[in-house]
């Protein structure tokens, strides 16, 4: 049997048999074939490296066992050409085992096999062998070349570890090794990686110094370690100053522009890009299309993602998962649910299979369109595709049910995830406590808070606030207060929110003293006092009789550069009123109107009913032209079920 039908048995052997054994081997390469070999080594060296050029290294393995086993001659370049074959496929342990096995049969271990078992390192990502075996070449009396250095740099590369990989770089001349394109190469490529894009470009800008031209590969590098940090303007600089120096651009080079705009919230620029690459001969790819769509995504462009969804086809792009996700989070984004629940359908249609991220898409594009039914349904549907659910799903759906102010769902949501050993987050829980909060179950909001710890969930200030609320407006204003002043002991600063609930919680109990201290202390804790915590503390006055103080601090609103909402001046008035401040009402009626704030039903009846008290019927009518012409509508029908 020739070598070349020998070479087609064995590489047929992979398909036929992919548990393969050495019998299989012996099989195919006869004894006496194996013994000719002696006398002409360099057969066995055509078929080790035929091996190895189609990855195949376990067969080029046993062939080798079957070599000394036969007592064959191996030498050097068969060991070499049976670690390349594990390289090519990153099989770093069978390279291991080869080179060590160099020693048992006393063959000299040469600087190409370190060179191929450090770049299997390099493929496999294990770059703490590779510099291992680095350091061990001089013991081994063999030199390292600027392949050897090369391979070392892109195993931390890959490993991530863009220190090491500069460290080996700048070690390079005092080896006497000249550091090529390659290794300039791999070292901006581990800085890309390892988020450092000043590096990466500083490592581009002296590779002239180093008389080493810089090429695609280079910039596309460097382009890339722009835009995973979302230097839109450095990849777009980097990008139109190729072509001045003469190095072609590619579609690496534009998707990694691209990814850079997109990550930049810069979607018209994504879009420019993407249109203008036909026009330079350069195919736009899925991964084109993806970025531009995530792009647009995150510019809450939805309409524009779709587009780019339907023209795939269209440029012979076929749609993949990420795309379907990147648009249905498109739609979610602007709240665009049906959109949203058409593309999750249609995928199947498009041979692609809905994974968790296509129906938290879905489900928060429900939430955020108040179809909590909907949310529910997509939740309970992902078994039956096999799809479990996980924390985002669920925490979707509660947040969906939370608006819905469905809290006896949120209960049944949180209890399933516990069946199913899921942990909520901190949106979960800061949903779910919203969620009672809006149902005036203080008890279980305060409850869940509590528990947070245990779940391994940090409460922060959106949890809090909302517990804060729920005691409001349950009536505990004495938890309320005790909440807002443990949130320090948790490491968080309580915000606008916070006392703004904290006000109201003491307004309700009529305690108009600690609601003004709260007013006060926002602003020595330098919190942000706004129309909401202000409205809060006027309320507690009208209910403490403060009506001085009320007016007081609604005049003190315009000074914060705020305009007074209604429910400022509302709980004004009423303060005015119940004091029979007829004069005070009307000047604050006044106001409103000037300021462009309309009153609503509850304040014309406040104003209706102190015109009543005092037989103001001049007042009232006067009252009746004042009001703008809807206002006025609502004013005669309110008119219409007093009595005079």
């Amino acid at each position: 049997m020739d070598v070349p039908a020998v070479l087609e048995r064995l590489l047929n052997l992979q398909h036929s048999s992919p548990s393969l054994s050495r019998d299989q081997v012996a099989e195919i390469i006869s004894v006496e074939w194996i013994d000719n070999w002696g006398a002409n080594p360099r057969r066995a060296t055509v078929i080790l490296s035929s091996l190895a050029r189609h990855r195949l290294p376990g067969i080029a393995a046993e062939v080798l066992k079957l070599m000394l086993a036969r007592r064959v001659e191996v030498n050097m370049f068969h060991y070499t050409a049976a670690i390349s074959a594990c390289q090519k496929s990153g099989k770093w342990q069978l390279a291991l085992s080869l080179l060590s096995s160099m020693s048992d049969t006393r063959i000299v271990r040469a600087e190409i096999s370190y060179n191929a078992v450090i770049s299997a390192c390099a493929t496999g990502s294990q770059w703490q062998l590779a510099l291992s075996l680095l350091s061990s070449m001089p013991e081994m009396q063999v030199s390292a070349s600027e392949v050897t250095y090369n391979a070392a740099i892109s195993a931390c590369a890959k490993g991530g570890q863009w220190q090491l990989a500069l460290s080996l770089l700048s070690s390079m001349p005092d080896k006497r090794i000249a550091p090529d394109r390659i290794s300039c190469n791999a070292a901006i490529s581990a800085c890309e990686k390892g988020g450092q894009w000043q590096l990466a470009l500083s490592l581009l800008g002296s590779m002239p110094d180093m008389t080493v031209i810089p090429n695609e590969i280079s910039y596309n590098a460097a382009i890339s370690a722009f835009e995973k940090v979302g230097q839109w303007q450095l990849a777009l600089r980097l990008l139109s100053k190729m072509p001045n120096t003469r190095i072609t651009r590619d579609e690496i080079s534009y998707n990694a522009a691209i990814s850079a705009c997109e990550k930049g919230g810069q979607w018209g620029l994504a879009l420019s890009l993407l249109s203008i690459m036909p026009d330079v001969r350069i195919v736009r790819d899925k991964i084109s299309y993806n970025a531009a769509i995530s792009a647009c995504e995150k510019g809450a462009q939805w309409q524009l993602a779709l587009d780019l969804l339907n023209s795939m086809p269209s440029m012979r792009v076929i749609p993949d998962q990420i795309s379907y996700n990147a648009a249905i989070s498109a739609c979610e984004k602007r709240g665009q649910w049906q959109f949203a629940l058409s593309l999750l359908s249609s995928m199947p249609d498009m041979k692609l299979i809905p994974n968790e991220y296509s129906y938290s898409g879905a489900i928060s594009a429900c939430e955020k369109g108040y179809q909590w039914q909907q949310a529910l349904i997509l939740l309970n549907a992902m078994p039956d595709m096999r799809i479990i659910p996980n924390t985002i799903n669920y925490g979707a759906a509660i947040s969906a049910c939370e608006k819905g102010g469905q809290w006896q769902l949120v209960m049944s949501l949180l209890r399933t995830m516990s069946d199913a050993r899921l942990l909520p987050n901190e949106i979960s829980c800061s949903a779910a406590i919203s969620a009672f909060e809006k149902g005036g179950r203080w008890q279980l909001a305060l409850s869940l808070l509590g528990s947070m710890p245990d779940m391994r969930v940090i409460p922060n200030e959106i949890s809090c606030s909302a517990a804060i609320s729920a005691c409001e407006k349950g009536g505990q204003w004495e938890l309320a207060l005790s909440l807002l002043s443990s949130m320090p002991d948790m490491s968080l600063i309580p915000n606008e929110i916070s006392y703004s609930a904290a006000i109201s919680a003491c307004a309700s109990a009529n305690t108009w003293q600690l609601s003004l201290s709260l007013l006060s202390t926002m602003s020595d804790m330098r919190v942000v006092r706004d129309e909401i915590s202000y409205s809060g503390a006027i309320s507690a006055c009208e209910k403490g009789g403060q009506w001085q103080l009320a007016l007081a601090l609604l005049g003190q609103i315009p000074e914060l550069q705020l305009l007074p909402n209604l429910p400022c001046f509302a709980a004004a008035i009423l303060a005015c009123a119940t004091c029979s401040l007829w004069h005070a009402t009307f000047g604050l009626l006044s106001d409103m109107l000037r300021l462009g704030v309309e009153p609503d039903a509850f304040t014309f009846s406040t104003l209706l009913s102190e015109c009543e008290q005092r037989g103001l019927r001049a007042a009232e009518q006067d009252l009746s032209l004042r009001l703008p012409c809807a206002s006025q509508a609502r004013l005669a029908e309110l008119h219409g079920h007093c009595q005079f």
